[in-house]
């Protein structure tokens, strides 16, 4: 493989900025030697990276934006490095077009697709009525589904948000659960929650709620409505069954967009019910007007282990796919249907 040495130099010399840079005891530094194998030397605001030369472009042009960033950012944290990494990475083999700026504006902050495959996620998104998010925990399919909502109210392109979710038990028995309809499926739904806490703050969703701007409820209260004028979110759709599914897409009414979302490798609904998810990713797959994208464990963009955890599952799956008639095969093919 083909390697280079880059001196690269920050601009301006400023020796706190570069403090943040580096991390306490260097650990940004060594966090990028680390995840893209290269040597990076400092000396004042000079870098020298060593390495593979596609290493050695993604390190510079990371280490630049990082830069940058540290004037508005004095609290440059390893979490905030590694999601920059998962950026870098994405770009190494793949063409990402960045004539146009993906920004998704919200009043409490702005979110940015952070590889190819959010990209064309957003840009599904931006362009379908219907759109399938379908990929491993972590990738960000929930979370850019409620920021592209967001941003589509307060544009006034929609006059309401509609966050749908199947309520199935994810393994245990919860029994039964005390209260009213809300704090009965509260549990369902805190990651919905907890995205819309974070771009509008927390008094503004309650408003909006109480107004029904934004309502939360279970798929099983969509049946016998028309939602027009909407942004509906249909989270965890792999526990939908087949009729639920049908049931939900032929709700959309006229000026709506529906982004339904889904891991088919973590499905709970009881042994021998076909998920709506995977059903429906084959059936209307070429239809022109419905967006589908795929998400694997590269586009992972939470804690690092993570996605290495995702790709470990994945290899033992694998391994489980034996020649033709084995029972462990029987089994995967009984989960993923």
């Amino acid at each position: 493989m083909p390697t280079q040495t880059l001196n690269l130099a920050l601009v301006p010399d400023n020796a706190h900025r570069l403090a943040i840079l580096c991390g306490r005891l260097n650990e940004h530094i060594t966090q990028i030697e680390s995840s893209l194998n290269l040597k990076i030397r400092q000396r004042g605001n000079i870098f020298q990276l060593s390495g593979p030369d596609s290493a050695v472009s993604g390190a510079s042009r990371l280490l630049e934006e990082l830069y940058k960033d540290t004037e508005q950012n004095p609290n440059l944290s390893p979490e905030q490095v590694h999601l920059a990494l998962q950026e870098t990475r994405s770009r190494q083999g793949q063409v990402i077009d960045d004539s146009e700026e993906l920004v998704l504006k919200t009043p409490r902050s702005s979110v940015k697709p952070r590889n190819s495959h959010q990209q064309d996620y957003v840009k599904s998104i931006w362009r379908h009525d219907i759109n399938f998010g379908i990929g491993p925990a972590g990738t960000g399919k929930t979370y850019l589904a409620v920021a592209c909502a967001v941003e589509a109210l307060i544009k006034e392109e929609v006059n309401r948000i509609l966050l749908v979710r199947p309520a199935v038990e994810a393994g245990e028995k919860l029994g039964f659960l005390p209260g009213d309809l809300a704090q009965k499926i509260d549990p369902y739904l805190r990651p919905l929650y907890d995205a819309l806490y974070e771009m509008l703050g927390f008094e503004k969703v309650a408003r909006m709620i109480e107004r029904n701007v934004i309502e939360v409820a279970p798929l099983a209260y969509m049946r016998g409505r028309t939602l027009n004028n909407s942004f509906i979110i249909l989270d965890e759709s792999q526990n939908t069954t087949t009729a639920q599914m049908k049931m939900f897409l032929t709700r959309i009414g006229f000026g709506s967009t529906a982004v339904i979302t889904g891991d088919v490798t973590q499905i709970d609904l009881p042994k021998g019910t076909r998920s709506g998810l995977v059903h429906v990713s084959k059936i209307l797959q070429g239809i022109d007007e419905i967006g589908f994208t795929y998400f694997d464990s590269k586009d992972v963009v939470r804690h690092r282990l993570v996605q290495r955890i995702v790709e470990a599952y994945d290899e033992y799956d694998q391994s489980l796919i034996s020649p033709l008639g084995s029972q462990e095969s029987v089994h995967l093919n009984e989960r993923d249907n």
